[in-house]
């Protein structure tokens, strides 16, 4: 059995909100808090949450961590 890490990040948006949704209705947990950082570039404030996974097999570089 494998534990997987990954971080959600997105503009301050609703779409943020369905990501990090989305991946706990998957079966992730919230790993910490979220963070949150202004990014001059385009003026909006950007988003951030990590989250983990429990998962059957062991980790493997190739894997498509959003697909899990």
């Amino acid at each position: 059995m494998g534990l997987i890490y990954r971080c959600i990040t997105e503009d301050d948006t609703s779409r943020f909100c369905h990501r990090v949704s989305e991946a706990l209705s998957n079966g992730w947990s919230l790993h910490g808090n979220p963070a949150m950082a202004h990014d001059p570039a385009t003026g909006v404030m950007r988003m951030a949450q990590a989250v983990t996974k429990h998962i059957p097999d062991d980790y493997h570089p190739d894997m498509k961590l959003g697909q899990q």
